[in-house]
């Protein structure tokens, strides 16, 4: 695993020497773009939109448009001047319960492990929060940004989660066409068919159960296409189309529980998924 970031964690009079590592990573397929006829990658190049001339990157400078076709130049002496003095610390400021942070203020997650001689001082923040029940919201600066986070605990770890600002999260008002719940009837019968339905889909969260059928369906067809198979193309079964709202809840109760019947019967066993290649 990658170290991405060497700090600490400020806890008051307490640093704790920490190493950040990425705690996801993305699964995606990744194609290059190819020359049709040569099959060749295709290059980028930066170019100038005035001389249209290729440009090197001692050449490229920061600039701000403050108004169209208006710039104000930031050179990098004038940033580093500026970069918050927690570059190389989680200051933490607060610790709050996990339920008042909705979940559209999360954005990345990182893994953070004991750097040095930090065990002792790692383990104990680490208990102290388990115990209260609490997590810790900070700052901290990544590549010149300076971010909020919490930090929390998973399984035997401590992670920082990079949050959003609340002036980056839009207004809910600003969502057009959302109906007035005040004032949009809603039949008890429907809404208890509805409650129903939820139950019956309820249970325990289980990551393990999801996976990415397009990506394990794409993965498959490059496959075939290695092994110079013929790729075939199974057309979906067309789904009835039900427009009453008491129909389509009564179909889905009844559908979740012949699911339920069927899994309790004869367990599927879960194909692990192949990391995927990235080109």
């Amino acid at each position: 695993m990658h170290t991405m970031w060497k700090g600490s964690i400020s806890f008051g009079l307490v640093n704790i020497p920490v190493k950040m590592f990425a705690a996801t990573e993305e699964k995606d397929i990744h194609f290059r773009m190819l020359h049709k006829t040569l099959h060749a990658p295709i290059k980028y190049v930066k170019t100038c939109e005035q001389c249209e001339g290729e440009v090197p990157v001692s050449d490229i400078v920061k600039g701000y448009e403050y108004e169209p076709g208006h710039y104000v130049i930031v050179e990098e002496d004038e940033l580093k001047a500026i970069t918050p003095h927690t570059r190389k610390a989680i200051e933490i400021m607060d610790f709050v319960d996990i339920k008042e942070i909705d979940p559209i203020y999360f954005n990345k997650t990182y893994f953070l492990s004991p750097n040095e001689t930090g065990d002792k001082a790692y383990v104990l923040l680490q208990s102290a929060m388990q115990k209260t029940g609490k997590i810790a919201i900070a700052k901290i600066t990544i590549r010149s940004k300076q971010n909020l986070a919490c930090v929390r605990v998973y399984e035997n770890a401590l992670v920082m989660e990079t949050l959003y600002y609340p002036d980056e999260v839009r207004e809910v008002k600003q969502v057009p066409g959302l109906p007035d719940a005040a004032s949009t009837e809603v039949n008890e019968k429907e809404l208890t068919m509805a409650e129903q339905l939820i139950e019956q889909l309820s249970g325990p969260f289980n990551p393990a159960a999801y996976e990415d059928e397009y990506r394990k369906q794409l993965q498959d067809l490059i496959q075939q296409k290695i092994d110079g198979k013929e790729v075939r193309h199974v057309a979906e079964a067309p789904r009835a189309r039900v427009v009453d709202l008491m129909e389509a809840l009564q179909a889905s109760i009844e559908e979740s529980k012949t699911k339920k019947a069927t899994a309790k019967r004869a367990p599927a066993k879960r194909k692990k998924v192949k990391a995927s290649a990235s080109g």
